[in-house]
């Protein structure tokens, strides 16, 4: 889907991730604290801040980084979702 003008993907009716290419980089969104903190290691070596990660035109794709990405995202969906079906459920 577009988002914000950019794409991104959706599940369980909400954003996983949104991306956007520029000049020298491109971006992902969104980057939270949790996320960042699991893949400290990982992201290291990219500017992280404001809930976006960029990654340099100049380097190769770490394609298995934002598959890792898109997987904590995706589970952090799934999770929401779950805790709004039990707080509905509770009603």
């Amino acid at each position: 889907m577009i988002s914000y003008k950019i794409p991104a993907y959706r599940l369980h009716g909400g954003i996983v991730l949104h991306f956007a290419g520029w000049k020298q980089h491109y971006s992902l969104y969104p980057a939270g604290e949790r996320m960042v903190a699991a893949l400290k290691d990982q992201l290291a070596s990219y500017k992280v801040s404001k809930g976006t990660i960029r990654f340099p035109l100049s380097e190769p794709v770490p394609v298995k980084l934002i598959e890792r990405i898109a997987k904590f995202r995706a589970e952090e969906g799934v999770q929401r979702e779950k805790s709004k079906l039990m707080a509905s459920r509770k009603l």
